[in-house]
C-alpha cells in the first residue's frame, strides 16, 4: 500500500484510486478495515527501520500535532507524529511514533482535576519515550524538539534517561530567585549574535534576521494549579535557557522572539547557536504536514470511518510521506543512502532512462550523483516535478509531484513489451 500511495499521492487519495481496479480497490478496504491490521503494528515496523539508520548518529526526535478532522468547537480527530532527523546534516532518517488525539463532545472534565496521564497533554511524554528506542538502537545523542505546546512540568520531571529535551516557552513561569521566566531577555546580557532565515508564517513573510542571543540557568518552580498529583512532582526543577530575540526587524513586523528551555548543557555562545540550530530543524515537520495535506496526500479529504480504517489509512500515508521527505534529504547526496532505502531497486533502469530525457548540455542540468544512489533517483523526481537545476532547491512539493510523474512514465514502461 506504501507504494500506491507513493506513486498516487501527487494526486490526492482515494481507495479506488489506489486500487486501480474493483478488484484492488476491494483488497485495500478489506486491508484497512481487517482487525488485525493496526497502525500501532505499521508504526513498530517504520521504527525498525529507522533505528538501523541512527547508529552513531545526533538525532532530532521531532514531534507537533496536526489537526485531521476538527470541527468548529475543537472536537474531532489529531494526529501527533515523532519524527528523527539527523542533528548534524539535517537529512530525515524516519518515522518514530504518532499518536492519534480523539476529542469528542460531551468530554467536559476539568482539565485541572484530570491527572496527568489522562490528559491528552501525556502525548508529548510519550513521544519522549518511543524516542528513547532510539537510544537503544545505537544513537550517540537523542534531543526531542517540541513548539510550546510541549512546555510541560511534567515532560521535564519525567523525561526519559538518555533523552535530551528543548521545546520553546509558552508561558512565563515563576523562577526559584523570585523572578519569571521571561523577565530574563530584560536583565540577561546579550553572549552574541547569529543570522538565521525565518520561514513565513502566517502574518509574517519569510525573511533573514539577526538574533540576539543571551543564555543561563533558572530554577522553574512547580505551577500553583496541579491539584491531581501534585505530590508526586519536585518543588523546582533546573534547566537551560536560551534567548534569541530579533534586532532591526523590518518596519511594522512583529520582532521574533524565542525563549528556549533545555536539558542540554548551555555553556557558551557556540552552545547557543547550538541550540537555535536544533529548534529551527522543527520546521521539518511543517514540511511533513504540508506534504500529508491538500498540496499533496490531501489527508483532510479522507472518508474513512474512524476506529480503525481511517487511522490505518492516515497511517500509511504518514510513512509514505516521511519517504518522499526523505528523497528531499538526500537531493544534494550528504548521507550516500542507496535508492533501497526508498525505491524500488528494479526502477534502476527506468530511472536511467528517464534521466537522459531530462538532462541538457551544461554541467548544472546533468545529474551529478552516482546510479543506483537516491540521490540520483531524487535528482529525476525533482526535474520531473518542475525543478530547473538553476533556481533555489526542491521541496517536497515538487519531489511528490515529479515522484507520481515519474510512477506514470515507468506504468507506459512496463507495457512496452504488451
Amino acid at each position: 500500500m506504501c507504494r500506491r500511495l507513493v506513486e498516487y499521492g501527487g494526486r490526492g487519495v482515494s481507495v479506488r484510486q489506489l486500487g486501480g481496479n474493483r478488484a484492488g480497490e476491494m483488497r485495500i478496504a478489506r486491508f484497512l478495515h481487517n482487525p488485525k491490521v493496526t497502525h500501532r503494528a505499521m508504526l513498530k515496523a517504520a521504527l525498525a527501520g529507522t533505528c538501523a539508520r541512527v547508529v552513531g548518529r545526533h538525532v532530532l526526535a521531532i514531534q507537533d500535532t496536526s489537526a485531521l478532522r476538527i470541527n468548529e468547537k475543537g472536537m474531532g480527530l489529531s494526529f501527533n507524529p515523532v519524527l528523527a532527523v539527523d542533528a548534524n546534516e539535517g537529512t530525515v532518517l524516519g518515522l518514530v511514533d504518532n499518536f492519534f488525539l480523539s476529542r469528542k463532545d460531551g468530554e467536559r472534565a476539568s482539565h485541572k482535576d484530570r491527572a496527568f496521564a489522562d490528559k491528552d497533554s501525556r502525548r508529548w511524554l510519550s513521544g519522549a519515550e518511543s524516542a528513547s528506542a532510539l537510544i537503544e538502537a545505537g544513537a550517540a545523542c537523542v534531543t526531542m524538539i517540541e513548539d510550546r505546546e510541549g512546555d510541560i512540568y511534567e515532560c521535564f520531571v519525567f523525561n526519559p534517561a538518555g533523552v535530551e529535551k528543548l521545546v520553546r516557552a509558552a508561558q512565563d513561569r515563576r523562577l526559584s530567585d523570585d523572578t519569571s521566566l521571561f523577565s530574563k531577555a530584560d536583565s540577561w546580557k546579550e553572549a552574541g549574535r547569529m543570522m538565521v532565515d525565518l520561514p513565513a508564517a502566517p502574518g509574517r513573510k519569510a525573511r533573514q534576521a539577526e538574533l540576539s542571543l543571551s543564555l543561563g540557568e533558572v530554577e522553574i518552580l512547580r505551577p500553583k494549579h496541579r491539584s491531581v498529583g501534585k505530590d508526586q512532582l519536585p518543588e523546582k526543577i533546573a534547566v537551560r535557557l536560551v534567548i534569541a530575540r530579533e534586532i532591526n526587524a523590518p518596519k511594522d513586523e512583529e520582532p521574533a522572539i524565542w525563549f528556549l528551555i533545555t536539558t542540554h548543557q548551555v555553556n557558551d555562545i557556540a552552545d547557543a547557536r547550538r541550540v537555535v540550530g536544533f529548534y529551527r530543524a522543527r520546521w521539518t515537520i511543517e514540511q511533513l504536514f504540508r506534504t500529508m495535506k491538500t498540496k499533496g496526500f490531501d489527508v483532510e479529504a479522507l472518508r474513512q470511518e474512524e476506529d480503525g480504517p481511517l487511522e490505518n489509512l492516515v497511517t500509511a500515508i504518514l510513512i509514505a510521506a516521511v519517504k518522499v521527505m526523505q528523497l528531499v534529504a538526500e537531493r544534494d547526496g550528504k548521507a550516500r543512502r542507496p535508492l533501497a532505502d526508498v525505491c524500488d531497486p528494479a526502477d534502476q533502469p527506468a530511472l536511467e532512462r528517464v534521466c537522459k530525457t531530462l538532462e541538457g548540455k551544461t554541467a548544472k542540468q546533468k545529474n551529478p550523483h552516482d546510479k543506483g544512489s537516491l540521490a540520483f533517483a531524487a535528482w529525476v523526481f525533482a526535474r520531473l516535478g518542475g525543478w530547473n537545476c538553476y533556481y533555489g532547491k526542491p521541496g517536497p512539493l515538487v519531489m511528490l509531484r515529479g515522484l507520481t510523474q515519474f510512477h506514470a512514465i515507468k506504468h507506459g514502461w512496463n507495457l512496452r513489451d504488451v
